[in-house]
C-alpha cells in the first residue's frame, strides 16, 4: 500500500464518502432495511476492503442488487431484516464465503471472458445504474422489474414525470458538464455540482424528495453489532448467493478501471478483499457489501489514484455522519439521480471504443457482447456474468478449431525455410518437412487430419513432422489422429520421424502409444529450431535410404518379388543446402 497519499485521494475521499451518505441510505431502504445500515456499509467495509484490493480503486460498500438480495434472503430464511444480529450474520456469512472463493482462486475464471463479452457486461451495468435511478431522476416510479422495462416505462409516462425534480437533475447533469470542460476543474466536478445545485435546491426552496426524506441521519459511530450465531446455517447457501453477485460486480470494476500505477488487478485477491471488508464489517453495523461500480464512478471521477482514495471515503464518512450529520439531509435526491445518470453514461462512452473494435472484429464476437448486455439487463448479475464466462469459452473453441493446419517447410537454398501449402500428395524419393500449426485441440483435430498429404502412392519416402510450438495442449483425439496417420504411413513404407517434440507430449506418447509408432524417431524441442530441423531431417533420410536399400536387395535375392516397371530409386541433394552426405541423383 502506497505509503503517501496524494492531494487528488482526499479529495476524491471526501467527494466518495459525502455521495455515499445518500447512496447508501437509498439502497438501504430500497432493500427495505433501515437507512442508517447503508451509511455504515461504507464506512469500516469501505476501509478494510480499499487495504487489500488489487484493483486498488475499487470501492467496496452496498449496491442496489446486493441490498435487495440481503432482504430477499433474510426473508425466504425467516429472519427479521430490522434484526441487527441477522443482518450482521449474513453479513459475516457473505464475507466468508467470499474468502473461501477467493483462497481457492475463483476469481480465475474472469480470465476466461473476453473483451466482446465484458463490454457487454459493463455497458449492461450502465444501463442498470441509469434504470435504477428513474425515479430519483424524474419523479416517476416504474412498476416493471425488468432493467430495460423501467426505462420503457419512464419514458412512455413522460407526462407523469414530477417537474421540480426533472429540472434539478437535469441542472446537476448541465452543471456537472460545464465544470467538465475546464480540465482543471474535472476532477472536482462531481463535489460541486452537488454542492451548488444543493445549495441553489435550499435557497429557492425548491420542493424535492431529500435524502432527510428516506430517513434522519445519525450522528454516531457505527454500532457495535454481534451476529446471530443461531442463524448462520440458515443463511449459508443464500450467504454464497451474495458473494456471487458481488463477484460479478467486481469483475466489471477491475474490467472498466484499471490501476493508475499500471499493475493488473487479480479477481480472486480481489474477492478476498471483499470477503475481509464483510466479516470486519458485520460487527459494525454493515450489510453485506462488495464491489460498487458507481461508487468506485464517484472515486475516479473526483480523481482518486491511489486505493487511500477509498480510504479517506470510510474515514471521511464517518467524519460526515459525526459533524454534519443532519445537514447531510438537505441533499436532493434528485442531485443523487442526475449524479448517478452521469456515472452511467461516462461508462457508456468508456466502453465505446471497445464496442466498435468487438464490432469490426467478427460476427461472433458482436454476438457475444450482445448477448451478454442482454444478459446483464435481464438476468441476476451472478448468472449474466459466467453465462458470459461460458461465451468466451465457446468463441475460443471455435476460433481455435480453425486455427489448426498443416503446412510445408520449403527450404531456400539459404539454410532457411519458406513455408507453403502442404502437397496433396507425399513426394517420392525425398523427405518432405511439414509442420502442424495448432493446439492440439480436439475440435480442430478432425478436419485437420484431413490437411495431411496422401501416401497411397509414395514410394522411397520419408517425411519430418515438426510439432514445435504446436499441440500445446494435446487431446485424446489428437493422439489417437497421429496413432492412425503413423499407421497409414507406415502402411505405405513412409519413414517419419517427428521433432520438436516437448517432454509433455513425449510422455503422453509413451503413454498413448504413440511412441511405439516411431520407436527412436521422436527429437526434443530443446535445441535450436534449424539444428533439430536438421537432425531430424538426416534422421529421415537415413532411415529411408535403409528401407530403399533393404527394398533393392530384397529384389535382388528375388527379381521376381519386383514389381514390373519400379522406378530407379533417387537421392537427393541436401535441401538445407548442406553439400554432405546425400551426394548427387543416382543413375
Amino acid at each position: 500500500m502506497p505509503t503517501r497519499p496524494t492531494p487528488r485521494d482526499l479529495v476524491s475521499g471526501f467527494v466518495t464518502g459525502l455521495f455515499s451518505i445518500p447512496e447508501g441510505m437509498a439502497y438501504a431502504t430500497v432493500g427495505g432495511f433501515s437507512a442508517p445500515l447503508g451509511l455504515w456499509s461504507g464506512a469500516v467495509p469501505t476501509i478494510v476492503g480499499s487495504v487489500f484490493s488489487r484493483t486498488v480503486l475499487m470501492v467496496t460498500t452496498l449496491t442496489s442488487a446486493i441490498a435487495l438480495s440481503a432482504q430477499s434472503i433474510l426473508t425466504d430464511a425467516g429472519l427479521d431484516p430490522g434484526d441487527l444480529g441477522a443482518v450482521a450474520a449474513l453479513t459475516l456469512v457473505v464475507g466468508l464465503w467470499m474468502v473461501l472463493l477467493g483462497v481457492l482462486r475463483l476469481g480465475s475464471v474472469m480470465s476466461f471472458v473476453s473483451t466482446a463479452v465484458m463490454t457487454g457486461f459493463t455497458a449492461g451495468i450502465a444501463v442498470q445504474i441509469v434504470a435504477g435511478v428513474v425515479e430519483d431522476a424524474t419523479g416517476y416510479d416504474p412498476q416493471s422489474h425488468n432493467t430495460v422495462g423501467k426505462l420503457v416505462e419512464a419514458v412512455a409516462h413522460v407526462g407523469d414525470w414530477d417537474a421540480p425534480t426533472v429540472v434539478v437533475a437535469a441542472a446537476t447533469v448541465a452543471v456537472w458538464a460545464g465544470l467538465s470542460l475546464v480540465p482543471r476543474l474535472r476532477k472536482t466536478a462531481t463535489l460541486v455540482s452537488l454542492v451548488v445545485v444543493t445549495a441553489v435546491v435550499a435557497v429557492a426552496g425548491i420542493d424535492v424528495e431529500t435524502v432527510g426524506d428516506i430517513a434522519a441521519i445519525p450522528r454516531s459511530l457505527p454500532p457495535l453489532s454481534l451476529p446471530d450465531l443461531a442463524a448462520l446455517p440458515h443463511l449459508a447457501w443464500g450467504g454464497l448467493a451474495i458473494a456471487l453477485i458481488a463477484l460479478a460486480q467486481a469483475a466489471g470494476i477491475s474490467a472498466a478501471v484499471s490501476n493508475p500505477d499500471g499493475t493488473r488487478a487479480d479477481a480472486s485477491k480481489d474477492f478476498t478483499a471483499q470477503g475481509l471488508a464483510n466479516v470486519a464489517g458485520g460487527f459494525f453495523g454493515a450489510l453485506p457489501t462488495g464491489g460498487s461500480l458507481s461508487r468506485t464512478g464517484v472515486a475516479t471521477s473526483g480523481g482518486a489514484q491511489t486505493r487511500w482514495a477509498g480510504i479517506f471515503a470510510g474515514v471521511w464518512l464517518v467524519l460526515l455522519v459525526l459533524a454534519l450529520g443532519p445537514f447531510a439531509g438537505t441533499i436532493p435526491m434528485a442531485v443523487i439521480g442526475g449524479l448517478l445518470l452521469v456515472i452511467g453514461g461516462e461508462l457508456v462512452m468508456g466502453r465505446r471504443r471497445d464496442v466498435v473494435l468487438v464490432a469490426r472484429t467478427s460476427p461472433l464476437s458482436t454476438a457475444a457482447m450482445v448477448v451478454t448486455f442482454a444478459a446483464t439487463t435481464q438476468l441476476p448479475l451472478q448468472q449474466a456474468i459466467f453465462l458470459g464466462a461460458a461465451l468466451s469459452i465457446v468463441l475460443f473453441a471455435v476460433q481455435a478449431a480453425k486455427r489448426g493446419r498443416v503446412v510445408e517447410l520449403v527450404p531456400d537454398g539459404a539454410g532457411d525455410f519458406g513455408i507453403a501449402d502442404a502437397p496433396a500428395d507425399l513426394p517420392s524419393g525425398r523427405t518432405t518437412v511439414l509442420h502442424y500449426v495448432g493446439s492440439g485441440f480436439f475440435a480442430e483435430v478432425n478436419r485437420v487430419e484431413q490437411e495431411w498429404p496422401h501416401t497411397a502412392g509414395a514410394h522411397d519416402a520419408a517425411l519430418v513432422v515438426s510439432l514445435r510450438g504446436s499441440a500445446g495442449i494435446p487431446s485424446t483425439t489428437f493422439l489417437k489422429s497421429l496413432d492412425r496417420l503413423l499407421d497409414r504411413w507406415h502402411e505405405h513404407g513412409v519413414e517419419v520421424v517427428l521433432c520438436g517434440v516437448p517432454d509433455e507430449l513425449r510422455e503422453r506418447f509413451a503413454v498413448g502409444g504413440v511412441s511405439d509408432r516411431v520407436r527412436d524417431a521422436v527429437l526434443g524441442d530443446a535445441g535450436g529450431i534449424l539444428a533439430t530441423l536438421r537432425e531430424a531431417y538426416d534422421l529421415a533420410e537415413r532411415r529411408r535410404r535403409a528401407a530403399s536399400a533393404a527394398t533393392l536387395d530384397h529384389h535382388a535375392a528375388d527379381p521376381d518379388g519386383a514389381a514390373p516397371g519400379d522406378p530407379p530409386r533417387a537421392v537427393p541433394t541436401d535441401p538445407l543446402g548442406d553439400p554432405g552426405s546425400t551426394g548427387q541423383e543416382a543413375p
